[in-house]
């Protein structure tokens, strides 16, 4: 049934969703157009939010495009390729290499949302190597893991609440993360999309006739070596490897296992002494020295740097778009008049639904979990206060709206489409199902359990 039911859903979004790119162009102008039409904003004042905050997600972009770059780093060393391998070589059908990858995504992005974005689809490639699958549906598996980021330990809402100094703590004080991550009903909402999700994506593979495979030896992970410069022919011979002290050092096995030693020792501090938490950064510091560990020598790594970067152009050119866009929302009030609409009609039962709709509506204009809670915190929690609702609900309502509509967002499918190699119309329409069968179940948990 539920390959029935997708297939229409793949046809539509392969015909009518566009690249990424002009995505996000066409969604500037709606945003631009219905600021100065529903906000009363004139429209050099929307373009003045939209400039101003043009490049206030440059450290973030950074971030992600080393989440695509160490990610590539890392799963191109030999060992890693050898473990994801021997891993993928469990699955013997397409049916189970599906629900592995689903499995294997979503208990990657419940301890961090950027390490589960590379995994998945690293994995995902492992995968097509062995099983002929419908590499769309799989790629689309490994990112449907990422639903239950903001539900599971590095969530960054239910985490703000619970820090000392947070923005809201003179109204709402400090919530342990007893009751939001580890609250009984969140644990039972998670455990539930262990159990549907891997389901829901099985049950939508595709006949044979109508699946997409891929070439094996396509998805290699090809690493050049760079050309050597013929700008002075005469000194070619001279250039060639290990004829030059520079050479010797870029085949050092020493220094790079000396520097990649150093940066586990770094983390081994951070996490054991210090009692430091995984966040982005760790995630990235981690993946980038075990890379620099495991190619062994500088000019390994090198080369296998210049394959990734080829697959950061999406992210280069869209975030700055996006940063404008949440600028605009935020400073024209337009994020807060769609929240303060559905918290309008919201009774204390019924806040929880409500925030987790608008939220999921925000997070197309604004996907950023922190700076969504910016936006809906100060409308929500007055909310719920005043109705009497449950403000560690509401919280984690706003949380799961936000990680919801990821399913349809090309902002964060982005890394995982660079490191598979495909089209974010190749995945959406499977998302799209995923989306509506994850909307209702969190609607129900949010409002019953």
């Amino acid at each position: 049934m539920l390959n029935k039911a997708a297939k229409p859903l793949v046809k539509l979004v392969d015909r009518y969703l566009p690249d990424p790119y002009i995505f996000v162009l066409l969604l500037t102008l709606v945003v631009l157009i219905a600021a100065v039409v529903a906000e009363h904003k004139t429209p050099l004042e929307v373009i003045n939010y939209w400039g101003d905050g043009f490049w206030t997600l440059l450290s973030f972009s950074m971030q992600m495009l080393l989440v695509l770059v160490a990610g590539f780093m890392l799963a191109s060393s030999p060992p890693i390729k050898k473990l994801l391998d021997a891993i993928a070589g469990f699955a013997k059908s397409a049916p189970q290499a599906i629900i592995l990858v689903t499995l294997v995504s979503l208990a990657a992005s419940w301890v961090n949302w950027g390490f589960g974005l590379v995994v998945g689809a690293l994995f995902a490639k492992a995968l097509a190597r062995k099983v002929k699958v419908d590499y769309r549906l799989l790629v689309a598996s490994a990112y449907s893991g990422f639903v239950v980021w903001h539900g599971g330990l590095a969530g960054s809402i239910p985490l703000t609440i619970a820090t000392a100094g947070h923005f809201s703590e003179a109204q709402i004080g400090i919530i342990p993360t007893s009751d939001t991550i580890f609250a009984s009903f969140n644990l039972l909402l998670v455990a539930i999309l262990f159990v549907v999700m891997p389901l829901v994506n099985r049950f939508m593979l595709p006949e044979d006739k109508d699946s997409i495979y891929v070439d094996p030896s396509a998805l290699d992970d090809k690493v050049s070596e760079p050309a050597v410069s013929a700008l002075n022919p005469e000194n070619v011979s001279e250039c060639q490897p290990e004829n030059r002290p520079a050479d010797k050092l870029e085949n050092s096995r020493l220094l790079g296992w000396s520097v990649g030693g150093a940066g586990l020792v770094y983390l081994g501090y951070y996490f054991w002494v210090q009692g430091g938490s995984l966040n982005l950064n760790l995630v990235n510091f981690l993946f980038l020295f075990l890379a620099i560990l495991l190619h062994q020598t500088p000019r390994s790594l090198l080369t296998s740097l210049n394959e990734a970067i080829k697959g950061g152009a999406g992210i280069v050119i869209q975030f700055p778009f996006y940063a404008g866009i949440m600028a605009v929302m935020v400073q024209s009030g337009l994020a807060q008049s769609i929240s303060e609409g559905f918290v309008a009609i919201a009774s204390a039962d019924s806040l929880p639904f409500w925030s987790f709709i608008s939220a999921g509506i925000v997070n197309i204009f604004v996907p950023s979990g922190g700076g969504q809670w910016a936006v809906q915190a100060p409308i929500m929690l007055p909310a719920a206060q005043a109705l009497g609702a449950d403000v560690a609900r509401v919280a984690m309502a706003v949380a799961w709206g936000d990680a919801w509509t990821n399913l349809i967002q090309p902002f964060w499918a982005l890394p995982v489409l660079a490191i598979a190699g495909l089209k974010a119309r190749d995945i959406m329409g499977f998302c799209l199902m995923q989306l509506m069968i994850t909307g209702v179940i969190i609607s129900i948990a949010l409002s019953w359990f």
